[in-house]
C-alpha cells in the first residue's frame, strides 16, 4: 500500500505548491459526458473489484504470484509513477474530467510528442502492475478491462478535442500513436 499511496501523496504535495489549479482540477471527477463518466464509473468498479479479490486472495491462501513478480512489478508501477509526475509537470491543463479551457493549447513536447496520452500510458502501466506487485493473477484478471477502458476513453476523448481544441488535428497527423509508442 506503501509504494501506492506514498508518490500519490508526494504528488498531491508538490502540486500544492508548486500549481494549486493543476491540483485542483486533477481533484474534480465529475464529467460532463456520458461516455467518460461511464468510462471512470467503470474504472472504480474495476479497481475496487481488483483490491478486494486479491484481498481474499491473501485471506484465504490462493494461489500467489512470486515474490519476484511483485518485486519487478513494483519497480515497473514506481516508474510509471515517474513517467505520471513527468506528465503533470509537462501539461498543466490536465484534469480528470474531458475539458478544454480558456487559452488552452496542444502540448506537443516531451512525452506527448511520442504518444498523444502519455498520461494513460502511465496509468496502463500503474493499473495493470497493481495486482502483480499485489501477489494476484485473479486481480491482474480483472485489471485487464484497463486497456478496453482507456481506449473507450480516448476514441471519445479525443472526438472532443479535434471539435474544441484548436490544432489538435494537425497533433494527431504528427504524433501518430495514441498510447503505447510504435503500436497503437
Amino acid at each position: 500500500m506503501g509504494i501506492l499511496f506514498v508518490p500519490m501523496f508526494a504528488a498531491g504535495i508538490v502540486m500544492l505548491f508548486k500549481n494549486p489549479d493543476l491540483l485542483k482540477s486533477r481533484l474534480n471527477a465529475k464529467e460532463k459526458r456520458r461516455t467518460q463518466d461511464i468510462v471512470v464509473k467503470l474504472s472504480g468498479l474495476m479497481f475496487l473489484l481488483g483490491f478486494i479479490v486479491s484481498g481474499l486472495g491473501f485471506r484465504f491462501g490462493w494461489y500467489t504470484l512470486p515474490k519476484g513478480v511483485s518485486i519487478a512489478s513494483a519497480v515497473v508501477f514506481l516508474a510509471a509513477y515517474v513517467l505520471y509526475a513527468e506528465v503533470l509537470r509537462e501539461n498543466t491543463y490536465l484534469s480528470r474530467t474531458i475539458e478544454v479551457r480558456q487559452n488552452q493549447k496542444v502540448i506537443n513536447t516531451g512525452l506527448y510528442s511520442v504518444v498523444r496520452h502519455p498520461m494513460y500510458s502511465a496509468t496502463l502501466l500503474l493499473f495493470l502492475s497493481i495486482p502483480l506487485v499485489l501477489g494476484s493473477i485473479y486481480s491482474f484478471l480483472i485489471f485487464l478491462a484497463y486497456p478496453f477502458l482507456i481506449a473507450k476513453r480516448i476514441r471519445d476523448e479525443e472526438k472532443f478535442l479535434e471539435k474544441e481544441l484548436n490544432g489538435y488535428r494537425e497533433y494527431k497527423q504528427k504524433v501518430k500513436y495514441k498510447l503505447i509508442p510504435f503500436i497503437w
